[in-house]
């Protein structure tokens, strides 16, 4: 990768990109072969010759060699400053299985030997067997100093001896009612902290400093540009997960020309909201929301998480978990007096009052719901909403969506409700086939990402990474969405079986999902300079591809689009990525 210094339109001049294949943000076009872009926007798609007459000898000329031009992917759900931040800190996420994750703890304390405490992320619960003593096996790799590392799905924590002696959580400490708090035989702590057990923590934490934030901003920004994306939404903007609001560090950057103004931000419904207190939320929203608008970073999405996830048994689910041996084992998941069906987060009657209080306020809702009762009292928000006030024009979505039952796939498009599609995880990995399918068992299991179906009845899809929970490179997740397979990288050895293969989508829906789809959601379509589109006009945020994968599928190896590479990337027309 190259990173680019910083230009303007009128620095770089007008550029042609020629020789390859062009997909507009909805479908590949039939005859177009090149892209051309002055003062920051699209002004010519047509044939090599047509735009090049056009061009004239003034632009600077990029031969794709074959490759596909697509819209900039646009990321609408990812979590960019706290991946950038943990990738400038004790990055677990190359760590397969516990011995390297432990070695990965190790050489991080031994690098970094003046930090008081060792923060970072990106274990998994397969790291881990039934039983261990993980606050223990922490302790030695970090020496002793309090650790707190988050899991890659950001819904537990691991936690040192040393960090749980800070924050007071011994054997006696109950779990508290949004979280559990895994325990050993006696009942002492283990170490693994679940949903709202980890804001246990929160108070002993240490802070991370503006320049820490900024940094990692800045760090998430460039990665996100080397895959291709050039907009997104911060999914949270709050406190959450021992992260303080970032939207400061966004004003900042917005300010500095960090980002550009396809970068959005999601305000974060916290999850002690009552009834009463929905109206002092809805203020405080408008607050900063303005408070954002005037540094030109747009935040009129509020974030609500409805549940949790399957793994640790959080996702609200409509029938009660399958039991599956050591998983139900009251050491492993907390207490086991709690029925066994998740945890929702917010009341239905909170939920119901929260959103009809935030659509009338003008903000668009974005649900976290992977369980299918969360997915069910979403949808019942929504169509709430649109039935309380008709003449909504709130641009709601629904992210996850691991688990819908049957009943509930045509109310997305009844309600208007967008599916936020993250797609990477729809395939029979490690965790699925070991955790995930034995606690819903093999009917609920065939539930699971009901993409297609969900399209089918008629629904907008949009497309999101959840970085840094999984990879935000795009070519990943499509490869996912199209063969319901783990893409070639990710790979052990041969390839599982498809994860309910009648649910995959075609490479033209799912690549416009991630451009064109997303940029709707986010309201970044317009007018005048819409983005996640090419056409003359329309902003010139683009990616290239070092390949053609539509070719690939045409011939029968569908498996290119998991080997696709993101080589350039244009942000309003300047050049901001370039690995040629």
């Amino acid at each position: 990768m190259k990173p680019m210094a910083p230009q303007t339109p009128a620095e770089t001049g007008p550029l042609l990109l020629h020789s390859g294949r062009v997909f507009t943000g909805t479908a590949l076009h039939r005859d177009a072969t090149a892209v051309l872009v002055e003062d920051g926007v699209v002004t010519a798609v047509g044939t090599d010759a047509e735009v090049m007459s056009r061009a004239g000898i003034r632009a600077e000329r990029i031969d794709l060699r074959g490759g596909l031009v697509t819209p900039g992917f646009v990321d609408a759900h990812v979590h960019l400053v706290m991946g950038g931040v943990e990738r400038n800190a004790c990055d677990l996420t190359q760590a397969a299985g516990l011995e390297e994750v432990l070695r990965a703890v190790r050489c991080y304390a031994a690098e970094h030997p003046d930090e008081p405490w060792i923060l970072g992320a990106g274990w998994r619960f397969g790291d881990f067997p039934p039983g261990v003593d993980a606050a223990a096996l922490l302790d030695e790799a970090g020496g002793g100093r309090p650790a707190y590392l988050v899991n890659a799905d950001h819904h537990s924590a691991w936690a040192s001896s040393a960090a749980l002696a800070r924050a007071g959580i011994t054997a006696v400490t109950p779990d508290p009612a949004d979280g559990i708090i895994e325990r050993r035989l006696d009942g002492a702590p283990s170490g693994i902290l679940h949903e709202g057990a980890m804001e246990l923590l929160g108070p002993v934490l240490p802070q991370r400093s503006a320049g820490q934030l900024a940094r990692g901003l800045a760090t998430g920004v460039e990665y996100l540009h080397s895959l291709g994306v050039t907009g997104w939404q911060e999914a949270i903007l709050g406190d959450y997960a021992g992260y303080t609001d970032v939207s400061a560090a966004y004003r900042r950057a917005r300010v500095d020309g960090v980002v550009t103004e396809a970068a959005t931000g999601a305000l974060w419904v916290p999850r002690d909201l009552t009834v009463q207190t929905v109206p002092a939320l809805v203020q405080d929203f408008l607050r900063r929301r303005e408070e954002n608008a005037r540094a030109g970073f747009v935040t009129r999405t509020a974030k609500i998480m409805v549940d949790g996830v399957p793994e640790n048994r959080t996702a609200a689910l409509l029938e009660d978990y399958c039991r599956c041996g050591e998983l139900t084992d009251p050491a492993r998941t907390g207490t086991g007096e709690r029925e066994d069906r998740g945890l929702a987060y917010l009341d239905r009657e909170v939920l119901l009052a929260v959103g009809a209080a935030l659509d009338e306020a003008g903000f668009d809702l974005h649900f976290h719901a992977i369980g299918d009762r969360a997915v069910r009292w979403a949808l019942d928000t929504v169509e709430a909403v649109r039935t309380g006030r008709p003449a909504s024009t709130g641009r709601h979505h629904l992210a996850h969506l691991q688990l819908v039952h049957p009943d509930d796939v045509p109310r997305f498009a009844a309600t208007g409700t967008t599916a936020n599609l993250q797609a990477l995880w729809a395939c029979e990995g490690q965790q699925m086939r070991e955790i995930t399918v034995p606690l819903l068992g093999p009917e609920r299991a065939g539930w699971q990402y009901p993409f297609r179906s969900i399209h089918a009845a008629g629904a907008r899809l949009c497309m999101g990474s959840d970085w840094p929970v999984s990879t935000p490179d795009p070519w990943q997740a499509l490869h996912v969405a199209v063969n319901r397979s783990e893409p070639p990288a990710a790979r052990g050895g041969p390839p599982a079986s498809p994860l309910v293969p009648g649910e995959a989508l075609n490479l033209a829906t799912a690549l416009a999902a991630y451009t064109s789809g997303s940029a709707w959601q986010l309201r970044l379509d317009g007018p005048g300079r819409p983005r996640g589109v090419i056409a003359p006009g329309a902003v010139a945020d683009l990616a290239v591809a070092d390949r053609d994968p539509f070719a690939a599928v045409a011939a029968g190896d569908a498996t290119q689009i998991g080997r696709t590479r993101n080589v350039l990337t244009l942000a309003s027309g300047k050049v901001v990525h370039d690995a040629r």
